[in-house]
């Protein structure tokens, strides 16, 4: 049974999910498939939009999606988020590095992720300025030439476009989301679902 997580850094509902997945695992013996992807080609390949510009017209959505957001956290005890004060963030660059992370491994990509999750959503540090994120990346004990050398090789670059087209064939029209063998669940309050489809189908090839 194949699990993959379609996450992009840029999303903070992808922060929460990965906080969460650690509990999945746990709970159901699986483990996910970290898919690096552009959440902006999958919005261009789609004609999707943020939730900020998409409802932006629409009165008290904004502020209900908000509400919804402290709920969770609440819920789940990740009072360690700050939302980004440099929102929105661009992750090219990071999601590169993402991808070439990911060739070295799933041990590698993870690492990586805790650390550009990590202040990106905790510490609201502006990786938008190419200074501060090779700074943050130097001080987390990254060799910040090799990392920069492989991000922007051919190969990295195809691999990521590849996953973001990939994801939207599959169906995903936004981040977080995640494939449970064929069957795709969107957003962070569909965890519980996704909980319940792999133990479902963990128990079908027993």
């Amino acid at each position: 049974m194949q699990i993959d997580f379609i996450f992009d850094l840029a999303s903070p509902n992808a922060y929460f999910v990965h906080k969460m997945l650690s509990n999945i695992e746990l709970n159901t013996g699986a483990s996910f498939n970290y898919v690096p992807c552009l959440l902006g080609g999958i919005f261009k390949e789609t004609g999707n939009k943020a939730p900020f510009e998409a409802f932006a017209g629409v009165k008290n959505k904004i502020a209900y999606e908000r509400l919804e957001i402290q709920r969770f956290i609440q819920e789940h005890n990740l009072t360690d988020f700050v939302f980004n004060q440099h929102f929105p963030i661009n992750t090219l660059f990071l999601m590169r590095c993402a991808a070439a992370e990911s060739l070295k491994g799933t041990a590698e990509l993870k690492k990586f992720i805790d650390t550009a999750l990590h202040h990106i959503w905790e510490k609201s540090a502006n990786m938008n300025d190419p200074e501060v994120a090779a700074k943050i990346l130097i001080q987390s004990g990254y060799d910040f030439a090799d990392l920069t050398l492989r991000a922007n090789s051919k190969d990295t670059k195809a691999l990521l476009v590849a996953n973001t087209k990939s994801a939207v064939a599959r169906g995903a029209f936004g981040i977080p989301t995640i494939f449970v063998g064929k069957q795709i669940f969107f957003g962070k309050e569909r965890l519980s679902q996704v909980e319940q489809e792999i133990k479902r189908q963990t128990q079908d090839e027993k």
